[in-house]
């Protein structure tokens, strides 16, 4: 057999190193977030009618001449300029409404500087030419630009943004917990990847304190950027239970642990290797902003759905063989770039041809489903 990995297991990921692994795969090709992303754009559907209310009712309230927002974490791909394009159609409704003038929108898309940024840039043309040919001279002007940078932190001058969207991005915390390796360089997580059934509490331990420091440090910058009466819609993974989270991570983790038994993988690299993720309940939310103070919670829902209900949905003739290869795919897309940082490249089609196989029995078994959290805020006056 073939061992993927013959150099010495790496220290865990700390803030710089996250920022250059934590990515989508880019491009166009056959594992490309572009191409992969259907659960994403399912879920930002599923979110439209909230984010929806929350621009009509800023609209309706601030009225600005210039609406500015910001999509945090944007990624790459079609599902980038998604939530553009409706926040222009709706801001423009609601405008015609007022018997005003629509307003110019400008809208910064941010996400880390090792994102894809080329290739949203290269849609850019047709979504203008499209948004002319769709209205005319009849809306306002759009203006979109790119803010590379951790949202773990300042990106905007005070009072400077109306809205902030932020989908699937928020479970991404700024780094790999420290205390999941101590000082001797032992791994506390061992045989796993993220929060399992075989995790210790101290494990969970670490995993929140570092999730509650990274998301009051998000909603103080954010408190800072937005104007008082302006909102925020976050949609992110969540779980019912946070210390057993039942992830689709940690499946893969799963799969990675059998490379390990079938010497394919050092043990060590395995044992030293966590996911800087993490996917809070309702409750913990709750508390956080409640704690922080700057927001007022309109919308805290949760709902939840089959791994592969969004294949499902958009094509309902696939058979359980061909949904397991697409949601391979998918995860891959997302989660390829950080894994194959520790794994190594050439590990990565066996690790998801094994996720393949086994994955939808897993999800039978255990009941797994992705758990969604949407939370409404508006920074208080």
């Amino acid at each position: 057999m073939k061992l993927y990995q013959k150099r010495r297991a790496t220290k865990i990921l700390r803030k710089m190193e996250v920022e250059q692994v934590l990515h989508m795969n880019g491009g166009d090709g056959k594992t490309s977030y572009a191409n992969h992303s259907l659960l994403q754009r399912a879920v930002i559907s599923t979110v439209k009618p909230i984010v929806d209310a929350s621009i009509e009712d800023l609209c309706n309230t601030l009225v600005p001449e210039c609406l500015k927002i910001a999509d945090l974490g944007c990624s790459s791909g079609p599902n980038t300029l998604l939530v553009v394009s409706d926040i222009i159609e709706n801001s423009r409704n609601t405008f015609r409404k007022l018997k005003l003038p629509p307003p110019s929108l400008q809208a910064f898309l941010n996400d880390l500087p090792w994102n894809d940024f080329n290739t949203v840039f290269r849609l850019l043309p047709g979504f203008y030419k499209k948004l002319h040919e769709e209205d005319g001279n009849k809306s306002g002007s759009c203006f979109i630009a790119a803010m590379p940078g951790s949202f773990y932190g300042r990106l905007f001058p005070d009072n400077s943004l109306h809205f902030v969207h932020s989908s699937y991005a928020l479970m991404w915390i700024a780094e790999v917990p420290k205390g999941l390796v101590t000082e001797g360089g032992e791994g506390l997580n061992k045989g796993n990847i993220y929060i399992s059934k075989t995790s210790s509490p101290a494990v969970f331990n670490e995993y929140f304190e570092q999730f509650k420091r990274d998301f009051t440090v998000f909603l103080r910058s954010r408190a800072h950027e937005l104007v008082p009466g302006g909102s925020m819609v976050l949609t992110t993974m969540g779980s019912i239970k946070s210390n057993d989270p039942l992830s689709i991570w940690e499946f893969v983790g799963l799969k990675l642990h059998d490379m390990v038994l079938d010497g394919l993988i050092e043990e060590d690299k395995l044992d030293r290797f966590n996911l800087p993720y993490y996917a809070p309940t309702t409750d913990e939310v709750k508390e956080l902003i409640e704690a922080e103070g700057s927001f007022t919670l309109q919308t805290l829902e949760a709902f939840r759905n089959d791994w592969d209900s969004y294949i499902k949905q958009a094509n309902s003739e696939l058979d359980k063989k061909a949904r397991a290869a697409i949601l391979s795919t998918d995860i891959r897309a997302v989660g390829e770039p950080i894994l194959a940082s520790q794994f190594r490249e050439e590990a990565m089609d066996d690790l998801f041809r094994r996720f393949e196989e086994d994955v939808l029995d897993h999800m039978e078994k255990e009941k797994c489903q992705f758990i969604n959290l949407v939370i409404s805020l508006t920074k208080k006056r």
